[in-house]
């Protein structure tokens, strides 16, 4: 029951509540991140939904205009601290997840909730095997049990089983202990970038 309808009131009820806050980091981060570079103050990426529905999940860019795609080498997107990509407002607002309260707006509209697993590129569900495609029963969250506990140190392959784990234990309570297992981290910085010895994570 709570992972329905329930969790999609809750969700939307808490976005709502978030959103006032959210228009005050908009109004001081946004003017930064344009007047750096002069570009758009929105990265719109293309993602995977519940039942494998593509939508556009909304960040503050963090990356150069133009900047190339890179990836890891079992297809996961590369992400480092000396990333040369980075604006310098970029990488202040992903060591401290700023970059991700866009997508408060991706939960109004249904697309995200809370709490889920974090969503792949289009092109990953080539990429699924076995019972990797369960990861899109639920729809993605803006944090997830992943996320929360393990970051940016595993995997991919291995965070795909974690969210497979979270589908099936999926709990208001597990949700809670989520969230606030998600801001520590966040406070600490933890685990934000990867480094030489998590390349393939």
């Amino acid at each position: 029951m709570y992972k329905n309808s329930f969790k999609r009131v809750f969700d939307f009820i808490l976005a709502i509540i978030a959103l006032p806050f959210w228009f005050i980091i908009l109004a001081i981060i946004g003017p930064i991140i344009y007047f750096q570079d002069k570009g758009s103050i929105f990265y719109n990426a293309p993602r995977l939904g519940k039942d494998g529905e593509i939508y556009k999940m909304y960040k503050f860019r963090s990356m150069k205009l133009n900047a190339p795609d890179i990836r890891n080498e079992d297809g996961s997107t590369f992400n480092s601290e000396d990333d040369p990509r980075l604006t310098k407002i970029g990488k202040f607002i992903r060591k401290t997840s700023l970059d991700e309260t866009p997508q408060l707006l991706n939960i109004i509209k249904g697309d995200m909730s809370i709490i889920g697993p974090r969503p792949d590129l289009p092109e990953h569900s080539e990429l699924y095997e076995g019972n990797e495609e369960r990861k899109l029963e639920i729809r993605p969250g803006v944090t997830g049990y992943n996320q929360a506990y393990f970051r940016n140190t595993v995997p991919w392959k291995e965070r795909i089983q974690n969210d497979i784990y979270y589908i099936d234990h999926v709990s208001l309570w597990l949700d809670i202990k989520i969230f606030f297992k998600t801001a520590i981290s966040v406070l600490k910085r933890e685990d934000v970038f990867v480094t030489d010895n998590k390349k393939n994570s």
